[in-house]
């Protein structure tokens, strides 16, 4: 299987033509658009990779050297046990995705972030920021702290797993976290339940130190690619424009059509080898998606059966938990990728939304995802590539992009009906998805029938 990477940037030189409205509000839309000329410098296409937000990645591993003391130094200070969330979190700012950010933040950062979407720093230049990126802790946990500085952080299991440093211990106030990420207080938010409101009312931000690489030893760690190693891959590869295409879904060949139409347009504008980041989203996702075991090996057998090419794709895992903010996280999405070495970011039909958790309506306004990104502070780097309109075309027995005038011609194969047909063993028409990427969708909904007893077993890995 090809390795994994994925690089963003966004320029004003981009042209964004309006979304085509999809007879299917299940299905992502396209719709790619190009300038007609591409950037030059000296009559050659800007090549190497764009820069990492404030200029350079911030690492947070503790040197293997200084391990040992630095696990002895924990020992001695007050602890905070992390949930898998925060754990998650801890993956994401020690790896550097959230760079220039060098730790779980601080009030000021917070403030930033949920009322500006974005950082201002020291030299006062501004960088994305959408998502806050906190650790929450009780009553009991901060007197414990007391009036230290320090605290160690230790996962579900008790064992130590970083430091955090000129502590900064500041109110918690959930509704309003809630309201500004989300747009809405309205109850059965998956991320709100999971790990908003029964968290503590107090957050702690500071300086974190991680004492060793977070591992998941779940099979699929080999896949977890940071922004520094994706950025040796396409380096090594010989990259000079990265276009990244995040999912939390199985690929079709719609959303290959759509991956490999626009590196055959970078190409005409003059790039020599662009590089498509295939870079699903590994964190925390709500109980109604396909597990990521699955989604991985669905994606491998889409690689495996040439339906994207392996020399010019780097499959990568990005390690962050999904909110279901819509445009609010959809610039936390493209912001990471510029950190990996990203300048191109494809963006589908809203992106990061979901349904509204009470009435029957998306929570999002479809278009918005890809019209915020093309104003927002801190991502004027990144290139925004909207989606296209694919559906499955009857004429010529494979997905194409939708030609309005022949409407009758195309089959829309909504997220539902897809999941419909895998539950039943049915298979979808031909040219909708690879042979073996399929069977992999029907081999997981089949882990999930009903035992004799009737109770649904534990979702089985991949």
């Amino acid at each position: 299987m090809a390795s994994m990477a994925a690089v963003l940037n966004k320029t004003p030189f981009l042209s964004q033509q309006p979304l085509t409205k999809s007879p299917n509000l299940d299905l992502p839309i396209t719709a790619v658009s190009f300038p007609s000329k591409p950037r030059r410098r000296r009559g050659v296409v800007r090549s190497g990779l764009i820069a990492p937000d404030g200029g350079k990645l911030v690492e947070l591993i503790v040197d293997e050297p200084r391990r040992r003391e630095k696990k002895h130094e924990a020992t001695e200070l007050p602890h905070v046990e992390l949930t898998a969330i925060d754990m998650q979190w801890m993956h994401v700012l020690s790896e550097g995705w959230a760079s220039p950010l060098g730790g779980f933040m601080r009030e000021s950062e917070f403030l930033q972030t949920l009322h500006f979407n974005s950082l201002r720093l020291d030299d006062g230049s501004v960088v994305n920021m959408s998502v806050p990126i906190v650790l929450a802790i009780d009553d009991e946990q901060k007197a414990g702290i007391g009036e230290s500085k320090r605290v160690a952080l230790v996962d579900s299991d008790g064992n130590l797993v970083a430091i955090l440093t000129d502590i900064e211990i500041y109110k918690h106030p959930k509704e309003e976290r809630i309201a500004r990420t989300w747009g809405t207080t309205a109850p059965g938010l998956p991320y709100v339940e999971e790990a908003i409101t029964n968290a503590g009312n107090w957050l702690i931000g500071g300086d974190l130190e991680v004492l060793e690489p977070v591992k998941y030893n779940d099979g699929l760690d080999r896949f977890r690619l940071s922004p520094a190693d994706l950025r040796r891959e396409l380096e090594k590869r010989g990259a000079d424009a990265v276009f990244a295409f995040q999912l939390r879904n199985p690929v079709h060949n719609g959303h290959a059509l759509l991956m490999t139409d626009t590196r055959r347009r970078l190409l005409e504008m003059g790039y020599k080898n662009p590089i498509l980041l295939l870079h699903p989203l590994g964190g925390y996702t709500k109980a109604d998606d396909v597990p990521l075991s699955w989604r991985m090996k669905q994606h491998e057998k889409v690689l495996e059966d040439g339906v994207l090419d392996p020399e010019t794709t780097v499959v990568s895992i990005f390690p962050s938990p999904m909110h279901y903010a819509g445009p609010t996280e959809v610039q936390w999405h493209a912001k990471a990728r510029i950190n990996a070495g990203a300048n191109f970011y494809i963006v589908g039909r809203d992106p990061a939304g979901m349904g509204h958790p009470v009435e029957k309506r998306d929570l999002y306004d479809a278009d918005h995802g890809k019209k915020v990104l093309s104003m927002a502070p801190g991502l004027e780097r990144l290139n925004i590539l909207p989606f296209k309109v694919a559906a499955y075309d009857k004429t010529q027995g494979k997905m194409a992009f939708f030609d309005p005038s022949r409407p009758q011609d195309f089959l829309f194969i909504s997220g539902t009906k897809m999941r419909t047909l895998a539950k039943n063993k049915e298979n979808p028409p031909d040219g909708f998805m690879c042979p073996g990427g399929w069977q992999v969708l029907v081999d997981y909904y089949d882990s999930l029938t009903p035992a004799g007893n009737g109770r649904l077993p534990e979702v089985i890995p991949a």
